[in-house]
Parts: C-alpha cells; structure tokens; sequence
C-alpha cells in the first residue's frame, strides 16, 4: 500500500494537468446545444494509450444529432478476468452540464481551466472529471510498479449521463457489456470527507409546461393573451401544490424529502412591447421512493387543466425524463464492503450508507440487478459557477481506487 501510495503521489502533477487538458474540451450534449462528447473521447484515448491498460475498447452509440454521428462510450481493462475474483468496474461520465451564465463565473472562464488554492476551476472539474481522471491514474500507478490485481478492473467512460444516459450506459447494458457478477462503483457522488457511500436514489422527473396564448403588442393587451403571465402563473401553483402534497420524509436520503423546482425558461418574445403568445418553463423533480410518478403527473395535468378552464390558454405537458426509484442497493453488499475496507486502510474513515436527490449510472446498473455503489470524495459544487476540483481529493480518490484492485 505504501508503494502504491507513493506512486500516486508522484503522479499529482501529471494527473492536474490531464484534469485541466479534458476540461478544456467542452462535451455538451446536443439537447443543450452541444456537439457531444468525441473531442474529449479521443484526447482520452490518447491518455490511455500512455496508461499501461491491456485493452481498450469503443462502444459507440449512434447519434446523427452531432457531427460525428457517435455518442463515445470508452471501456479499457486492466488484468486477467481469470485469475479470479469478480471484476471490478469504476464509472464515470465524459460529458459535462453547460457553462450557465458565464457573467457568474468569477475565477475563470468555464472552459479556460486554472489551478488556484489547491484546486481546479472549470466547467467539467468535480463532475465528473476529478473521478475519470483518479481512476485512469490508480490503474496508471499500479501498471507502472508492476502490481497484479486481485481482480480484472474496468473502466468504463460514458456518454449522455447528464441528459439520461440512453446513449452512455444504458447503451453499454445493452450491448452485453457488463455481467451479472461484476461489482459498480460510480464515483458521481459523495461527500467532503469521503465518508459516505450513496446506496439508493430517488425517482427523478423532468417535464416542461408549454402554455399557448395569443401574441399582440404590448400596448393592447386586451387583444392577446399572456402565455409568460399564465405559465409563471401555473409554474408557482405547481411548485406550491406538489410541495403541499409530497410532504413525507426519509431520513436516509441526505436531502430527506422530496423537491419539485421550476429551473430552465425558454426565450419567449424578442422585444419588451410584444405581449408573448407562448411560453415555456421545466422542472426537475426528485421524488421520494414511496411515492408513484405517475400520481405525480396526474397531479400536474390537474393543475394545467384548472389554469386552462381558468384563462382560455392551452397548456401542455411532456415528459423530458421520467425514472422510477431503483432498488436500494444492499448495505451489506459486497461491494460496499470492498468500499469500507479500502477507505478504513486508506483514510482511517469508518464509512457510511444512504441516499441521495441526485441521478447516477448507479440508477441503471441497480434496475438490472448488478449490485452498484456511488462514491467519492466532493464538494458538491457540481453544475455551479467557479465548479472545482481539490488536488488533494484527486489524488485521494485515486489511492482508494488503486486498493479496490488489489484487496
């Protein structure tokens, strides 16, 4: 272990500057106006062609929405699936949220990465380019010393993770390339001091409200009617009714109950004196595995429908994403012990179990009955402006990682 240790640490500068070279390669998906994520992919590859893996796979999906008509999906493996033990995957994502409001980002620019204070800054860092670049670099270190692992380990660097993973890891699942035996660890959660291991997750919903009425100029509103007052009307009814409803807490979750938020807004009108005749509002909902989605959606059809009957505006709904609650992950599983041991040699950390709002890969790996754990060490500034990564978590992390293999 100290061996390994000392690798990693020599490793540091090597692995900061891998971090800050993947950042600079934005991989936005196409439905935020991204071009994907093959850029990123191939200076990846490049990486790990200098890892010491002992192959390296593609298992692209298609996507015509992008210029290169493939979302990437990378697989590389490191020791002998038969010398025993189950193999051991560690998966993070390629693709990253947009910048937001750039205005808002005070250190750097979103992709123009800088290291200060002992992190990276940039779009990408924490979420999820601190655990792709630890886990490259664990198998980096150990392939340099030589060592065996106790078990084959995976890699596995996906697509599509932010907007649903239809062509990221469902798409591997489907493609056979995971067992039934395997163990998942999913670095894309977590916590500051690396004490937490996410073992179950909330349903997640995303829909958008688009409410039709009638366009006029601003002068003569009686001649219209206001779609932007009318959704922001319906949007604040929604967030009041379904938070007055869904009011049940579990205690297991780190967020324990759950949360209904009005986020994006679509541009209406171009101009200030033009009376919009449509408007369109989302929502991002995390919603406790006790409750059914589809209650949830009966409710927001309720709820437009009464605003309907109220304005003369036609409302419609659609559904972006809809994700029923996993099975929760067994406390007591294998891989959560392998996890515990490794953080007990490496950190003196006595490590706990339980859930959390947010979405992983975990999700899709749980649903096909392959046991799969979430953990990291984080700040939780994902998705934020001035996003950052800790050096020091980066290497941290890459030291747990190298100790899965060889326990």
């Amino acid at each position: 272990m100290k061996a390994i240790f000392s690798q990693i640490e020599a490793l540091k500068p090597e692995m900061t500057m891998a971090l800050m070279q993947l950042i600079r390669v934005p991989a936005v998906g196409p439905e935020s106006g991204g071009n994907g994520e093959s850029a990123k992919a191939e200076l990846l590859s490049k990486l790990l062609a200098q890892a010491g893996f002992d192959r390296v796979e593609r298992v692209d999906a298609d996507d015509t929405r992008v210029s290169s008509g493939k979302r990437p999906n990378i697989v590389a493996y490191f020791g002998d699936k038969a010398a025993g033990g189950r193999r051991l995957w560690i998966v993070t994502h390629l693709d990253v949220v947009p910048a937001g409001e750039e205005s808002l980002w005070k250190i750097t620019k979103p992709f123009e990465p800088m290291q200060q204070d002992g992190c990276v800054f940039g779009r990408g860092s924490e979420d999820n380019g601190q655990s792709l670049v630890a886990s490259v670099f664990a198998v980096k270190a150990l392939a340099q010393l030589g060592v065996t692992p106790n078990r084959q380990v995976a890699l596995a660097f996906v697509s599509d993770e932010e907007q649903g993973s239809a062509m990221g890891i469902e798409h591997l699942l489907d493609s056979g390339v995971f067992g039934g035996d395997d163990l998942v660890v999913v670095p894309d959660s977590g916590s500051a001091d690396g004490g937490f291991i996410e073992v179950a997750e909330k349903s997640i919903l995303w829909f958008k409200v688009v409410t039709f009425g009638r366009q006029a100029h601003g002068s003569v509103p009686d001649k219209g009617l206001n779609a932007h007052r009318v959704g922001m009307q319906v949007a604040l009814a929604l967030d009041t009714e379904l938070h007055r409803k869904y009011t049940a807490q579990n205690s297991y979750f780190s967020v324990p109950y759950s949360t209904f938020e009005p986020t994006k807004k679509d541009k209406n009108v171009d101009t200030v004196n033009i009376i919009p005749g449509e408007d369109t509002v989302y929502f991002d909902c995390r919603v406790l595995p006790e409750y059914d989605l589809e209650e949830v959606l009966a409710d927001v059809s309720r709820v437009t429908g009464r605003f309907e009957a109220q304005t003369g505006a036609k409302i419609k709904v659609e559904v972006l994403q809809k994700q029923a609650a996993p099975p929760m992950l067994d406390g007591e599983a294998e891989v959560v012990g392998l996890l515990k041991e490794a953080l007990k040699r490496a950190r003196g950390v006595d490590a706990v179990v339980g859930g959390i709002g947010g979405g992983t890969c975990a999700a899709f790996f749980r649903k096909a009955g392959i046991p799969a754990a979430v953990w990291s060490t984080i700040d939780e500034v994902a998705h934020q402006p001035d996003e950052y990564a800790k050096v020091a978590n980066l290497v941290a992390d890459a030291k747990v990682f190298a100790l899965l293999a060889v326990l």
